[in-house]
């Protein structure tokens, strides 16, 4: 199982989020493009610009920073929505694009942008009670995570980022059932996300079938250390 630590910006700094809400977020560090030498052990870092999600002015040169620190592949997501942005984040570096609105609002964009971009394209299946949620996790899309998820997959994304909402940054423990399922029900890879907050729930994953893992607050609080936990994915 592959490990993508996660870079979450807001007012250029690195901070997470409770369960998505923006007024309980937690700065984490002052210059988030620091943090990535640090992570060259990963296999790749997850990087969200929720100043953008929020539809605000995105962080370019932020991310470009980022990208250019970056021992190791960067996926950037947030604010994704419509083809100028979407290049622009291949543009300044990204090696892959997660698109979740835009996958809701503008499927035809999304399987546009998978055929153009061969496996660059992650699609978000944010998730509340099964529910999709959209524009940063402030509405619904009124369609089911497994719908979206598999539709994506016929689009040819070249993965899938699950998060359930209501475990994101509480450290609850991941939701290993629905995330299995959702990658037995699909060929792409299936990336978990949202209330890791203990080496044994990496382990769970790993041992439950998934592919990937998405760790931010556990890893900032020291739960555990990113050596432990990429030494738990491989077993």
């Amino acid at each position: 199982m592959k490990i993508y630590p996660a870079i979450d910006l807001l007012g250029r700094r690195a901070v997470r989020l409770a369960g998505g809400d923006r007024a309980r977020a937690t700065i984490y560090h002052d210059d988030p493009a620091a943090l990535v030498g640090e992570l060259a052990i990963a296999d790749r870092v997850h990087v969200v610009d929720l100043d953008a999600a929020f539809g605000e002015a995105p962080q370019r040169e932020l991310v470009r920073a980022i990208v250019a620190a970056s021992p190791i592949p960067v996926e950037l997501g947030g604010g994704l929505r419509e083809r100028a942005a979407i290049e622009d984040a291949l543009a300044l570096g990204a090696a892959f694009v997660v698109l979740g609105t835009a996958a809701v609002r503008s499927p035809a964009l999304v399987e546009e942008t998978c055929c153009a971009h061969p496996g660059r394209v992650i699609v978000a299946v944010d998730a509340k009670d099964g529910i999709v949620a959209i524009d940063g996790w402030t509405k619904t899309g009124e369609i089911t995570a497994a719908e979206l998820g598999a539709r994506a997959a016929g689009w040819g994304a070249s993965a899938l980022l699950y998060t359930d909402i209501a475990r994101d940054g509480l450290r609850t423990g991941p939701n290993v059932e629905a995330t299995v399922a959702l990658q037995r029900a699909v060929a792409c890879d299936v990336i978990a996300s949202g209330g890791v907050g203990e080496l044994a729930d990496v382990i769970a994953l790993r041992d439950a079938g998934a592919r990937a893992v998405v760790i931010g607050r556990a890893l900032y609080e020291r739960r555990f250390t990113l050596d432990e936990a990429v030494g738990a994915a491989r077993g």
